[in-house]
């Protein structure tokens, strides 16, 4: 459920970083505890986020909840196909349920994330 290649934030947002680009979306914990995802607002495409800044908002039966940017950056892409379909988030929160692209600006960023047994620990999952 929390896959070992990617790094999270204590915010539940998973990242999966390929070069100066960082995959962003919310993790199984997150989407779980949200309920089923009714709405996304993403980012603009070409928006500067800052870490730890609200990027974008889901919206849940249950809840609405602030995405913020684990790293900043320029958002490069963001996932249309939530806009149909926001239930991807629930479905596939590591595969088709990712939010957006970000161009690393201060990869120095990285290093704060956790890993996966970090972010494990954090949510008490075994």
């Amino acid at each position: 459920m929390y896959p070992e290649h990617l790094q999270y934030t204590k915010e539940h947002e998973w990242v999966a970083v390929d070069g100066r680009k960082a995959k962003v979306g919310v993790t199984f914990y997150a989407q779980k505890e949200l309920g089923d995802v009714v709405f996304v607002e993403l980012p603009k495409k070409g928006a500067a986020v800052e870490q730890g800044k609200r990027m974008a908002v889901i919206e849940s039966v249950k809840a609405v909840s602030d995405v913020y940017a684990p790293v900043s950056g320029t958002v490069t892409e963001v996932n249309e196909a939530l806009a149909d379909e926001p239930e991807r988030v629930n479905k596939d929160p590591y595969g088709d349920g990712w939010i957006c692209v970000i161009e690393v600006v201060r990869p120095e960023e990285l290093h704060q994330l956790l890993s996966a047994a970090d972010y494990k620990a954090l949510i008490g999952a075994r």
